[in-house]
């Protein structure tokens, strides 16, 4: 029977109070983002929201917990950011949105960090969450693809270094059951013929860094088919599918190409502050079952297409409560359909 997973793709608001909080210690400037170093009340004031996101997420009755990527001030770009190898410059528009991150140009080597595991120590601090745990990193095609290359002079060597360089961050993060690697760019910007395949082994490399289970995330649309059926070659557990945006071709895909054992549902619009209530994403959970008859998967993750911090608090964690409950509703309806 198919075990259904109520869980995020993590990057979420922070808490009304800390960005109070945090705008008074930080100030509201592009040179007050944070550049991995915080300490003293800054550091204790993301510890507190953690613990606050922790327990939105725990109080809804999601099944897997993920540490809020709270100190991300620039998205997905936030790994190479606070990097010391890494020089920031002018603001960037965040896909076709009206957020904006901070350019990561690449001036040296890509060594190991540690920043991406230190936030997931600090998570695995807080009580209750131990198998619950979910990490979340950007994939590696959607880093390099957001990022400039100054130091190393050719793409595929360029694309090899970020993957190495993830590669070393996810073999220093304390056990979690899931990994969700997000990799909205092969969707937004996707790769030509031959780095496709490139971008799906580096990828492959990505995910041999864990034991845990990997989903790669793809949203704000679907897939173009080579790109999809390159993705499936990487050695993941699950591939995730924006059904809010695009269902119609990403339904196409995964009948015409087929798809991994599980697979994860972007199922409520997480730039969108109309929240969908349970019923309506089991419904969605049963429609995609029912339009993919060849397929019984192992796991089926449910979530927001997106990440979340798009949202304001009081729907983010309305949003979190609708996909828990989505998920009761759903099992219940396969239980009582192998029952009947």
């Amino acid at each position: 029977m198919t075990e259904l997973v109520a869980t995020t793709p993590g990057v979420f608001p922070l808490p009304d109070w800390a960005k109070d909080r945090l705008g008074s210690l930080k100030g509201h400037q592009k040179e007050d983002l944070i550049d991995g170093g915080e300490t003293g009340e800054i550091a204790d004031a993301y510890d507190e929201a953690r613990a606050e996101v922790a327990d939105w997420q725990a109080t809804a009755g999601l099944d897997r917990v993920v540490e809020g990527q709270l100190r991300w001030d620039d998205m997905l770009a936030h790994p190479l950011c606070v990097h010391d190898a890494v020089e920031t410059r002018g603001i960037v528009r965040y896909y076709d949105n009206n957020n904006f991150y901070r350019e990561p140009a690449v001036t040296g080597e890509l060594t190991f960090d540690g920043d991406l595991a230190d936030d997931l120590d600090h998570l695995a601090a807080l009580d209750g969450v131990t198998e619950s745990r979910q990490a979340v990193v950007p994939g590696p095609y959607t880093l390099a693809d957001l990022a400039t290359d100054e130091f190393y002079g050719d793409r595929v060597e360029f694309l090899d270094a970020i993957a190495e360089f993830l590669t070393g961050e996810i073999r220093a993060f304390p056990d979690c059951e899931t990994v969700f690697v997000l990799e909205p760019s092969l969707v937004t910007n996707p790769p030509e013929d031959g780095f496709d395949e490139r971008a799906s082994d580096a990828i492959d490399r990505v995910a041999d860094a864990t034991d845990a289970d990997v989903v790669v995330h793809t949203y704000w649309g679907a897939l173009e088919e080579k790109v999809h059926a390159h993705l499936l070659d990487a050695d993941v557990d699950a591939v995730g599918y924006d059904f809010v945006t695009n269902h119609e071709e990403n339904l196409y895909n995964i009948n015409e190409y087929g798809t991994k054992e599980s697979i994860a549902l972007g199922l409520a619009d997480g730039q969108n502050t109309k929240v969908e209530d349970g019923e309506t994403i089991a419904e969605r959970i049963e429609w995609v079952t029912e339009s993919v008859p060849a397929a019984e998967f192992e796991t089926i993750y449910a979530t927001t297409n997106t990440e979340l911090f798009y949202l304001p608090v009081n729907r983010t964690k309305e949003k979190l409560g609708s996909l828990a409950e989505g998920v009761k509703l759903a099992d219940v309806d396969a239980g009582e359909e192998v029952n009947a």
